[in-house]
């Protein structure tokens, strides 16, 4: 036989439901206000190369953005990297983009056009400089890769910026003591699986899908970059400055790792966009990242790093107005 509940348990158990109906609505205005018409249109969003994170990222926010924001077409195309990517959002090419810090301190001392309109949207995760090698290569340091051919990386591609910054500071002239070729993560994998290049190079989030791939196929392992590189690095210049010595945790490829970290450099990601966006459409989107990071961290490990308390941290670039709304509205 069922129980007639007590009156006054009643109404305690209609306090709760009600203070729970509260605090549910008070999130969701913090994660989506209510009442508020979302932004439509289109924009165009450049990811990066096959195999890459920049590329997996976009699709995942793209997905995102979609059921925040319905009536917003967002257009995806591919770039070579963090280079391309700046000075598509710079010109217009782009409305939304993906860069490590570097690549865009290099824009702007190069005076590169439309500079002055970058703007940033949130820090996301950093990348990892990651230096490949086939497992029984003798190659154990930068500077033992003279005289060998080495994927730098794609033309505007953030990875041969910071391929060739490392290969400098190790007193290696990437024009001349190596066969430079340009290869990324899309080709680099399987030409290095197929003996025709010695080594690569790629800066990306932890773990890249091209290299856990590899790792499915063939024996490779990681050449360390020691830490005293990174002093060498900061001399170079204001780009150079955000480097900083780190190591990639053992769990990144622990089947390639074998329980062992691997020093390396990092540099941070910034999502950007231009002066000129709409502050409104830009909020937004400010939000949408956040509020997903768990969704897009299911399947792109490195989103789980994106934070609220961190995000906020654009440099070199100044917030967009539409970001800076947004960060203050969530403000303590």
């Amino acid at each position: 036989m069922s129980k007639v509940f007590p009156r006054v348990g009643r109404r305690r158990a209609l306090r709760g439901s009600a203070a729970a109906a509260v605090a549910f609505g008070l999130l969701l205005w913090w994660l989506l206000p209510l009442g508020e018409k979302p932004p439509s249109g289109t924009i165009t969003f450049s990811t990066g190369t096959l195999r890459g994170v920049y590329q997996e990222y976009g699709k995942r926010l793209r997905t995102e953005l979609g059921r925040d924001m319905p009536g917003l077409k967002v257009k995806l195309i591919q770039s070579a990297g963090s280079y391309e990517n700046v000075q598509r959002v710079a010109t217009g090419q782009a409305d939304f983009t993906i860069a490590a810090a570097d690549a865009v301190e290099t824009y702007n001392l190069n005076g590169g056009r439309g500079a002055g309109r970058m703007r940033g949207v949130a820090r996301l995760y950093d990348d990892y400089v990651q230096l490949v090698v086939a497992r029984d290569s003798g190659i154990t340091s930068v500077a033992q890769l003279r005289h060998k051919r080495v994927a730098i990386g794609l033309p505007d591609s953030g990875v041969r910026l910071i391929a060739n910054r490392v290969l400098k500071a190790a007193g290696i002239d990437p024009a001349k003591d190596i066969t430079p070729l340009a290869d990324g993560i899309d080709t680099g994998p399987d030409r290095l699986r197929q003996g025709k290049i010695d080594a690569f190079f790629w800066s990306g989030g932890l773990p890249t899908k091209g290299l856990l791939d590899l790792a499915e196929k063939f024996s490779f392992r990681f050449v360390p970059i020691d830490g005293s590189l990174v002093s060498k690095l900061h001399s170079e210049g204001q780009a150079a400055l955000y480097y900083r010595a780190t190591n990639m945790p053992e769990s990144a490829y622990s089947s390639v790792q074998q329980g062992t970290t691997v020093p390396t450099i990092a540099v941070s990601n910034l999502l950007m966009t231009r002066k000129d966006m709409d502050p409104r459409l830009t909020e937004w989107v400010t939000r949408t990242v956040i509020k997903s990071r768990d969704d897009i961290g299911a399947h792109v490990h490195s989103a789980q790093l994106v934070d609220l308390r961190t995000a906020i941290y654009t440099d070199p670039l100044p917030l967009q107005e539409g970001a800076r709304r947004y960060y203050r509205s969530v403000k303590p």
